[in-house]
């Protein structure tokens, strides 16, 4: 968030339920600072095997948590894996969010090789997915928006980039 916020940039954060609690204050951080959070579910599984209604009570729990603390019900989701259906989506009155540019962050934990990664394979418009519980995806991030800015991009959070 320090770095982000140096950088004049809005992120889009979605968040899993289950590492809400003892974080409400970087929650609220986020939210403050004008970044997007949204929801990524409870925990990290494959919303269209574990069965609508638990998925579906699961969701909320996780939007119950961020409004409490926000203030703000969220209005997109990004389902786990891009894992996702019509049943989920009828059931649901959130937005899902996918991405273009997959960094690998999680497999690769490598920040010049994440950050080659994304350099190479982004566009206007693209959004690209990190995760942001690595050390070395944190780095490549600031690396990444650096580089970028001073190739003229800027950075939107993912409300403005689908209205647009």
């Amino acid at each position: 968030l320090d770095g982000l916020k140096e950088r004049g940039v809005h992120a889009t954060f979605f968040l899993m339920g289950k590492n809400i609690e003892g974080e409400e204050d970087i929650v609220k951080r986020m939210s403050e600072e004008g970044h997007l959070i949204g929801n990524h579910s409870y925990e990290h599984i494959q919303l269209t095997k574990a069965g609508a209604k638990a998925v579906c009570e699961a969701v909320e729990h996780t939007q119950e948590q961020i409004e409490a603390i926000t203030g703000k019900r969220p209005e997109y989701i990004r389902p786990p894996y891009g894992d996702w259906n019509e049943e989920l989506a009828e059931k649901m009155d959130l937005t899902p969010v996918f991405w273009s540019v997959d960094s690998l962050d999680w497999k690769y934990q490598n920040t010049p090789k994440i950050t080659s990664r994304v350099l190479k394979d982004v566009e206007d418009g693209d959004i690209i997915l990190m995760h942001d519980i690595f050390p070395t995806s944190v780095e490549s991030a600031l690396e990444i928006v650096d580089t970028l800015q001073e190739q003229g991009y800027t950075f939107v959070t993912a409300d403005e980039l689908i209205i647009d």
